[in-house]
């Protein structure tokens, strides 16, 4: 299992009512619990987020950080439409569809979403100016979730 799907697993726990999550697949198996303050009372601060334990097959990591909120982004958010993989090129070689301080139309591509195998491209519904690009190339997004800023 890589490391996304992972990731994308820990983050429905942790915003869902399951406590508790196991998956099964070739390679190994994956169970994540949701901790509680009963469940690690020497980690108060890590109590909120999910625990994962993995299978000696499947390389997980020991913590996953949760992003520091951001100050309130000023202009237009472009939001993802679902939850899916965020690319902002066609392809790993290709250059990307909007850079910090590029010049959109409504209507231009500018990024892709990955949701089962198929590419989505994302376009601007507002034309303006770039000012901040709000996620990381390759990482897991969710429906609704900030993914650049148009001024």
């Amino acid at each position: 299992m890589d490391l996304r799907k992972l990731k994308t697993l820990i983050d429905l726990v942790s915003e869902s009512n399951v406590s508790e999550l196991e998956i099964t697949e070739a390679e190994g198996k994956v169970r994540i619990v949701k901790g509680g303050p009963a469940a690690l009372p020497a980690a108060p601060l890590a109590a909120a987020a999910p625990v994962v334990v993995a299978a000696p097959a499947v390389a997980a990591p020991a913590a996953v950080a949760a992003p520091a909120p951001a100050a309130e982004p000023q202009g237009h958010v472009v939001k993802s439409p679902m939850v899916g993989t965020f690319y902002r090129a066609s392809s790993p070689g290709a250059a990307p569809f909007v850079e910090l301080g590029s010049v959109v139309k409504e209507g231009d591509t500018v990024c892709i979403i990955e949701a089962m195998k198929i590419l989505n491209e994302i376009e601007a519904d507002k034309s303006g100016t770039i000012t901040q690009i709000l996620v990381e190339n390759g990482q897991a997004v969710e429906y609704g979730q900030p993914l650049f800023v148009i001024a």
